[in-house]
């Protein structure tokens, strides 16, 4: 093994962080819809493997939890902004002596959002020792976890889009930011993504709305076959960038296209939101497929069991997410197997919360 490592997404889990809605985030819009959907998708995840809750208010949140099966659930209160914990969750690299906690700039994509509480979470988490390593490093580059994908081999895809924004990294060219990425995730190839991006992303085009690796060979993707569709021409170029990549070996990528979402549109001004199929998650024994009530999420369903043939694919309803422009991969980040310290977790148990 290289010195250093960023493991794909399917590698073996600890668990799966989420961060949970409060009050004075600008969930309060959508109360009534986001609760019963997150509390709906924490069901199901701690159905399958632990998670990891972090929140502004514990009790508040224990209340909505008292049905879930609290075993698997551990609840930390921290100050946090907002909920797409993807974005500013921490980054764990496989090292020779163990795993490395790397705590990157998130201010909030590209500077639209107040990101203060966010940017501090993962700090705040290893000061409490809920990681099992004293390795942890500040990298001083603004990223978000939801703008990279690791194939665990060595090769890293990304977009041109959001990484060469003006209002993240300013001081650094685009070769200057892929030395940095391949130094410190120990990278031998980074791939570049000029093309795609969906109305209404607040992300500028991050990786996971639009091109996934399933596994080291293999690419799921969002293919527009609307010629009327606002997104045809881009999702197009984008597709034919993908079938030029090819693997560390020298081979073309099998690519596995996904569906368009049917429009999804803002109750409040009209604007049409960025539904994906992309934004899926992968665990240890299933992929979790986020769905938005449409004809296309059958057809979804079937291309993302293609892409995991070995895997479960169970689909859950992102419809709520979505209103504040983000879906299931946004509002989660794995940890690999052998990096929480489970003995100080454990003090964190839902179970200790409840009466």
């Amino acid at each position: 093994m290289k010195d250093i490592h960023l493991p794909a997404e399917w590698a073996p889990q600890d668990l799966i962080q989420v961060a949970f809605p409060s009050m004075d985030s600008d969930w309060k819009n959508y109360w009534d819809q986001v609760i019963p959907c997150y509390v709906n998708i924490l069901k199901v995840i701690a159905s399958y493997q632990p998670v990891l809750v972090v929140c502004n208010d514990a009790d508040a949140v224990r209340y909505y939890l008292k049905d879930i099966n609290s075993s698997a659930i551990f609840l930390v209160e921290v100050p946090i902004n907002d909920t797409w914990t993807r974005d500013y969750g921490a980054i764990t690299i496989q090292t020779k002596e163990g795993f490395r906690i790397s705590d990157f700039i998130f201010n909030g994509w590209g500077n639209k959002f107040v990101a203060d509480k966010d940017d501090k979470v993962s700090s705040f988490l290893f000061d409490l020792g809920i990681f099992n390593t004293s390795d942890y490093k500040q990298i001083d580059l603004v990223l978000e976890g939801g703008s990279i994908e690791s194939d665990g081999r060595g090769t890293l895809l990304t977009t041109t889009n959001c990484l060469l924004t003006t209002t993240r990294n300013p001081h650094l060219s685009q070769q200057q930011i892929e030395e940095k990425l391949k130094n410190t995730f120990g990278l031998d190839s980074v791939l570049w993504l000029e093309n795609g991006h969906l109305e209404g992303d607040d992300t500028d085009a991050h990786v996971d709305t639009l091109a996934r690796f399933c596994d080291a060979d293999s690419i799921a993707y969002v293919q527009c076959a609307d010629v009327n569709d606002a997104h045809y021409i881009g999702l197009k170029k984008m597709e034919e960038e993908l079938k030029q990549f090819k693997t560390l070996s020298g081979q073309f990528y099998r690519l596995i296209p996904l569906p368009m979402a049917e429009p999804v549109f803002a109750p409040d001004d009209g604007r049409r939101l960025p539904a994906t199929y992309a934004n899926f998650l992968i665990m240890n024994e299933v992929v979790l497929l986020p769905v938005y009530n449409c004809s296309s999420d059958i057809l979804a369903l079937q291309q993302v069991q293609k892409a995991f043939p070995n895997k479960k694919i169970e689909s859950v309803d992102c419809s709520a997410l979505i209103l504040q422009h983000g879906s299931l991969h946004c509002m989660t980040m794995q940890f690999p197997k052998g990096s929480i310290n489970w003995d100080v977790l454990r003090k964190f148990s839902l179970d200790s919360y409840l009466p």
